[in-house]
């Protein structure tokens, strides 16, 4: 969006239009003085300008989840961000003094229309101050009229009156400076007394039109289309009702055909669908979700497939972040040059795990190693492997020591196992336990976790329904077959020893199937 942004203006300057200006530096003079005393116009020319700019705004609807009115933060958010990106006095002008650009009357070019009202009860105004305050002075300095009172309240009169006038519109712009509209919705949204009352909504729609009307004005000015791009995020983590108001928060900014708002919705379906369908915004649709979402977004865009590239990619960033195995290693050349005699226990020990760190996340990153074909396409999923890699890893070194552990490379298969199919694994390792009590004499350990998990695939299918929500957290049964079988055969004896240090798999579920296999052979 910033490069057809870049490439519009580009091509606008081409075509012999002004350059657009902005409302900052000797802008902001200019913009102050035709928000007093002049009225915007909408001429064909402004019309046919191809040139825009976005506002990009990022609403995260975690950070609000904990208020009462998820849709207020949507609301405060947007215009706390167009305030800044503009400045609080043109804003704050706009509110006293501003109107709403008119559309013109055949094909004028003349964008700006004096207010001929406006100049006339200013000039008004300070002709008649100045009158009152010359009888005042004439009653105050002049001999021989001094001793007319009457003069002297005539000429106080008329000064404080026309003097007031200007005072008050100065008062106004001054009280819309320091109190923004943020701060005036979240008071209306504080105030139980009011919240009940008829005219709430009506109250922030008004705070939402001046805003609106302010772009309008803004876009003349500027001599370009100005568009505010809300990204909302972080809905498919909030409750059912705050995830409705959100949808009507959106479905009242865009009831107006000229919104200048575009909203960027990134959610998942699979989980905002069930939460739309527990509200009440679904009466007369069935009850269906995915009919209200086809009709509240007007361009869907489902991600595609995450290619093997752009996958490790993902994985580079989420290393990236881990700046304290960036600070170990350093650390660690650092002790090295010093030539110190000898290291202490914990030091080597730390040197060593952050090599095996390492040598596990160089396995994640190369393209050439199967491992990288099977990791998840969700960056969330791909920042939890990476944090859970050097974990597991040093936990290993603790138990078992660099001489008897697992390589860092299984270590970190292991990892990505449990991450992509923590029902089949649980599943796979319930039955490794169980078979392991029934029968304490029998040696299992050269038997692959495959084969024990499809010695008991039919148990598992038979218990889809009490397990359907865990299931669902698998993914591709087929890749899960080709890991285990072909590429990571672990044996019986790995999956024990990994078992003890495995921090990213949910032991409850392995529990819950111990559960249901004991009571499904009472």
């Amino acid at each position: 969006m910033r490069e057809e942004m870049a490439q519009r203006e580009a091509a606008e300057l081409l075509r012999g239009h002004r350059k657009p200006r902005s409302p900052h530096g000797w802008g902001l003079l200019v913009a102050l003085w035709l928000l007093a005393f002049y009225e915007p116009v909408v001429t064909e020319g402004h019309l046919r300008r191809k040139n825009l700019e976005f506002i990009f705004i990022r609403f995260s609807a975690w950070e609000f989840a904990g208020c009462d009115k998820l849709w207020a933060g949507l609301v405060t958010t947007l215009c706390h961000h167009v305030r800044q990106h503009f400045g609080a006095l043109p804003l704050s002008v706009f509110h006293v003094l501003g109107s709403r650009p008119r559309f013109a009357s055949g094909f004028s070019n003349k964008e700006w229309i004096l207010k001929k009202g406006t100049c006339l009860r200013l000039w008004g105004l300070l002709l008649v101050l100045g009158v009152g305050i010359a009888i005042l002075l004439v009653a105050l300095l002049v001999p021989g009229i001094k001793e007319h009172h009457a003069l002297k309240v005539v000429g106080s009169a008329v000064a404080s009156l026309s003097g007031s006038s200007l005072v008050l519109g100065a008062l106004s712009i001054l009280k819309n400076f320091l109190v923004s509209e943020k701060k005036k919705i979240e008071r209306l949204t504080n105030s139980d007394r009011f919240a009940g009352q008829l005219g709430f909504m009506s109250k922030i729609r008004g705070e939402v039109e001046v805003l609106v009307d302010f772009l309008a004005f803004m876009e003349v000015f500027e001599r370009r289309r100005l568009r505010v791009v809300l990204e909302i995020t972080g809905l498919d983590l909030c409750y059912p009702e705050k995830v409705a108001g959100v949808f009507n928060a959106m479905a009242t900014l865009l009831s107006d055909a000229n919104a200048p708002f575009i909203f960027l919705l990134a959610v998942d379906p699979s989980v905002i669908v069930p939460c739309l369908e527990q509200t009440g915004c679904m009466k007369g649709l069935a009850d269906n979700g995915y009919l209200y979402l086809n009709r509240a977004v007007t361009l869907p865009f489902s991600i595609p497939e995450m290619g093997a590239r752009s996958r490790l990619r993902s994985v580079e960033a989420a290393i990236r972040t881990r700046e304290d195995l960036m600070y170990r290693i350093i650390a660690g050349n650092a002790a090295k040059t010093r030539a110190a005699p000898a290291l202490p226990g914990w030091r080597e020990a730390d040197a060593e795990a952050a090599a095996w760190i390492h040598e596990a996340f160089r396995c994640l990153h190369d393209g050439a190693d199967v491992l990288s074909r099977y990791l998840p396409d969700n960056g969330a999923n791909v920042r939890r492997i990476v944090n859970t890699v050097p974990i597991t890893l040093r936990l290993l070194l603790h138990r078992s020591g660099a001489a008897g552990a697992p390589s860092p490379r299984a270590a970190a298969a292991w990892v990505v196992l449990a991450d992509r199919w923590p029902c089949r694994l649980s599943w796979a390792l319930q039955c490794l336990e169980d078979a392991g009590q029934s029968l304490p004499a029998a040696d299992s350990g050269g038997e692959s976790l495959w084969s024990i998990f499809r010695e008991h695939a039919g148990e598992l299918s038979a218990l889809r329904q009490p397990l359907g929500k865990v299931l669902s957290l698998d993914g591709d049964p087929e890749l899960f077959q080709a890991f285990l079988a072909r590429d990571f055969p672990f044996g019986a004896a790995e999956a024990r020893e990994f078992l003890g240090v495995t921090v990213n798999l949910d032991h409850s579920i392995r529990h819950q199937m111990g559960l249901l296999r004991g009571l499904g052979r009472l």
